[in-house]
């Protein structure tokens, strides 16, 4: 295979995934009149479902917009040797491979957040804004994205410079290092989350006693779940949007709650949530999801050690000088079809378990509360209440709201 063969698979696939997913998008958004579902008929007002209905159309019509034009970047950025010329860039600055890698992908990500920025903007403070969802000034808009780059700088940069520096050591073998590196960061990652990451964006602090605490903690008494915090994290500093989540293993898990949803719902509609929590780690479907991410990537760094001393790789991305970041671009386009098989997978597994969390919630505790509280989460979300199923089948890792209301009355 030549340099020039390669280049066009690589341009072929990215050309494929971005129609496939404008193929499947609309085919969705066909379904955005759709009548409301007979047993969903109390989730919306006639008002309500058409200011639902204007809140997916307008995602639908900026997501085309800002969609193709950063398609159309990005195939201009491949066409007109962009990778050769941010490879020279960093190469003009240092002469050390990894540091060459780390000023690369610096280079990429800022240009690729500045390019992003107009249209996080726009999402935020006039799609969002307009349907009455954000909370967040433009002082902390401003304060979330530079957060957001420095921590993934950091976070992202460690762990590039390690996997190169064990791939210069150990040559063809560095992806078991690699492997190790990541399998020991997803689980520390895991484990203290919410006690390292999330206090840099948002303030957490205990559940006060009251009704709400009580009624938590008979619960998790009733069923053995051992359960040392509860917090409440300041959501509608951002969002009206509502959410909870459990997190950690042994000593350090806990479950957070957003302040949203301490208002949106009553007390037995937030016990019947948390029970589709507490069901998620009965079911030991937080192992799981963390034995088979690690897995699959074991899988793919494996594969990735049989190609990156290619040069071919490099080659077929325009630059001159065969490197390990420039082939692992170009090896991450083209193991995209592996990927999107993996995530379909990964999806399907994951609706299954929504299911066994429901009805985890409903053996131990109720199903009609956590129908209600679906049911008003999905209304001050404006969801989606009639998703084509093929949308369903490649994007949702939930079932939708349909589905899961017949489950729990089964």
């Amino acid at each position: 295979m030549t340099a020039t063969l390669l280049f066009y698979i690589i341009i072929g696939l990215l050309i494929v995934d971005f129609l496939v997913d404008q193929c499947i998008d609309t085919l969705n958004a066909k379904k955005y009149d759709d009548p409301i579902p007979e047993p969903l008929q109390d989730v919306y007002a006639p008002e309500e479902y058409e200011k639902s209905q204007a809140y997916k159309k307008a995602k639908h019509k900026f997501g085309n917009l800002s969609g193709g034009i950063t398609f159309i970047v990005t195939l201009a950025f491949f066409l007109l040797g962009g990778f050769q010329f941010v490879d020279s860039i960093a190469r003009s600055i240092t002469q050390n491979e990894i540091l060459i890698a780390l000023l690369f992908f610096g280079i990429i990500m800022l240009a690729s957040s500045i390019l992003s920025l107009p249209f996080s903007y726009y999402n935020t403070f006039v799609i969002e804004e307009k349907f009455g969802f954000n909370k967040m000034t433009k002082k902390l808009f401003v304060f979330d994205k530079i957060k957001g780059l420095l921590i993934g700088a950091i976070i992202g940069g460690a762990i590039m410079a390690l996997i190169i520096w064990f791939y210069q050591l150990t040559g063809e073998k560095f992806w078991l290092y690699a492997w190790g590196l990541v399998a020991v960061f997803s689980l520390f990652m895991n484990m203290f989350y919410a006690n390292l990451i999330v206090p840099i964006f948002n303030k957490q602090t205990p559940l006060e006693d009251g009704e709400l605490k009580t009624a938590i903690t008979t619960y998790a008494n009733k069923v053995g779940f051992t359960l040392d915090a509860i917090y409440v994290i300041d959501g509608s500093k951002r969002s009206t949007k509502a959410n909870a989540y459990f997190s950690g293993f042994g000593a350090t898990k806990r479950i957070t709650l957003y302040d949203t949803l301490i208002n949106d719902l009553n007390t037995e509609e937030i016990v019947a949530v948390l029970a589709h929590e507490v069901g998620h780690y009965k079911k030991k479907h937080i192992i799981f999801n963390l034995i088979a991410s690690t897995l699959l990537t074991g899988l793919t760094l494996f594969i990735l050690s049989l190609f990156i001393n290619d040069p071919l790789l490099s080659e077929a991305l325009g630059v001159s000088i065969p490197s390990f970041h420039i082939g692992l671009i170009a090896f991450g386009i083209l193991y995209s079809p592996i990927s999107e098989i993996t995530g379909l997978v990964m999806n399907y597994i994951s609706r299954k378990f929504e299911y066994q969390a429901d009805n985890y919630a409903k053996e131990t505790y109720a199903a009609e509360p956590l129908i209600t509280s679906l049911k008003k989460l999905s209304k001050n979300s404006l969801s989606n209440l009639t998703p084509h199923k093929t949308y369903v089948f490649v994007h949702y890792s939930h079932p939708t709201l349909l589905q899961r209301f017949k489950n729990l009355k089964s």
